[in-house]
């Protein structure tokens, strides 16, 4: 058995799902449990060919539902467990997810977005922004990132288990058909040779810690206010720790702007590609890129957009994003465009033709 899956640093060339395969086992994940569905299909199989070297397993379940259970049993084990699906996949583990959430188990989730609703394409999208940072029933208290390249799929895999770890809530790295099948070079590298502490777990049941820290963990409440307690109490805290935690990126944002493009994940590459191109013909245009959707940082958004004329919405769906952006910036008068494809791929061209357009008003 090989002692460390990465030695020193290596450039490679891989698909975005092999990326995170290797990114998991990198952050000493121990189990993957899964069902296949496409465009995440490729994480499983990467993963089956590596855990046998690295004292890892794999559980192929009956179902996603099963399959999202079976990772919260194991964390309650005390292992790092993770599960990675997409669309209708992510549709059925909402139930699981929602159970982690209201029990702070630490679980992580892969989300490969595809398109539309029930079976529809197994190619792309960001049509699942919605279902993925705030689900089924409940509030939302989860961690959601959005990375737009392969380096960020490897570094935010590995960001993932020490978030959910350290916070307790069911974090989620939310990526898509194209990341996932799609090759780019990236530098993978052993987290722990560059300094970075992975958090180890713990047994979450039966374990001897002092009652009512983690062995008493509960999703069934029998009166109102109990519920109503324990919400309040989780929600003070997510909003404590949601400093610690807000990523955010600004492309060309340095001085007032004529348009501020907001994009997210693998959209943001083109916007941040026709920003530069709208620039050198003298177009006073700047990218605000959120990466974590949730907790979404408002704050900085605000800040940013008050110095922009316009601003304009790109994403691969028709505004799901946009939800989470027009809520934190709720109240200011500020004017907006939008550029929705949904399921579609976007270019840096549509983005430049759409700013001008903008422009000419």
């Amino acid at each position: 058995m090989a002692e460390k899956p990465i030695q020193g640093e290596k450039r490679v060339f891989m698909t975005g799902n092999e990326v995170i395969a290797w990114a998991t086992v990198a952050a000493q994940a121990d189990v993957m449990y899964g069902y296949p569905i496409t465009p995440q299909n490729e994480i499983m199989h990467y993963w089956t060919r590596l855990a046998p070297k690295y004292g890892k397993t794999f559980l192929q379940t009956e179902d996603e539902l099963s399959a999202g259970f079976t990772t919260i049993g194991g964390v309650l084990a005390g292992r790092k467990c993770f599960t990675a699906t997409a669309g209708p996949g992510n549709t059925l583990m909402q139930e699981p997810f929602s159970m982690a959430e209201m029990m702070r188990i630490p679980i992580v989730a892969i989300i490969q977005q595809r398109g539309g609703p029930s079976t529809a394409t197994v190619i792309y999208s960001q049509q699942e922004v919605t279902l993925t940072t705030f689900g089924g029933n409940g509030e939302g208290h989860r961690i959601v990132y959005s990375p737009s390249n392969h380096q960020e799929l490897f570094d935010y895999t590995i960001k993932s288990f020490n978030t959910a770890w350290k916070y307790r809530f069911p974090t989620f790295l939310l990526g898509d058909g194209y990341q996932a099948k799609m090759r780019e070079p990236l530098v993978m590298y052993d987290p722990e040779e560059r300094g970075i502490e992975l958090i180890k777990p713990e047994v979450s049941l039966g374990n001897g810690m002092e009652k009512g820290h983690y062995n008493h963990l509960r999703n069934t409440f029998n009166t109102e206010e109990e519920l109503y307690e324990i919400i309040m109490s989780m929600q003070e805290e997510y909003e404590r720790i949601a400093p610690e935690i807000i990523e955010y990126q600004e492309y060309n944002c340095d001085d007032d702007l004529d348009v501020l493009i907001i994009a997210h994940g693998v959209v943001s590459r083109a916007a941040q590609e026709a920003v530069s191109k709208l620039r050198d013909e003298g177009y006073k245009v700047g990218h605000f890129r959120p990466i974590t959707l949730r907790p979404f940082p408002e704050q900085e958004l605000r800040a940013t957009a008050q110095r922009a004329k316009k601003l304009l919405f790109v994403e691969s769906a028709y505004g799901q994003m946009a939800k989470l952006v027009k809520e934190a910036l709720f109240g200011l008068q500020l004017e907006a465009e939008t550029l929705y494809r949904p399921g579609v791929g976007i270019t840096s061209d549509e983005v430049i033709e759409k700013v001008k357009a903008i422009s000419q008003q």
